[in-house]
């Protein structure tokens, strides 16, 4: 599953790393996937909804068994 995961958070990481930043995955466990933000990314008042409506949007679209993507 991570590797599946990987494939697809590279596909978004052109766009996060466009805007100075990243997304670092730490862990897939019973369909939560947990990823760090980084770069421009961590602290940015709209990290919250690039995670959501971005990150956890187009994994779930590619990977349906994932329930949720949250960031540690």
């Amino acid at each position: 599953m991570n590797e599946r995961v990987e494939k697809v958070l590279d596909k978004v990481r052109p766009s996060l790393i466009a805007d100075g930043g990243n997304v670092e995955l730490i862990e897939v466990k019973d369909g939560v996937v947990k990823v760090k933000l980084t770069g421009a990314c961590r602290g940015c008042p709209m990290s919250q909804m690039t995670l959501k409506m971005g990150i956890e949007k187009f994994l779930k679209k590619e990977i349906p068994e994932i329930k949720e993507v949250i960031a540690v």
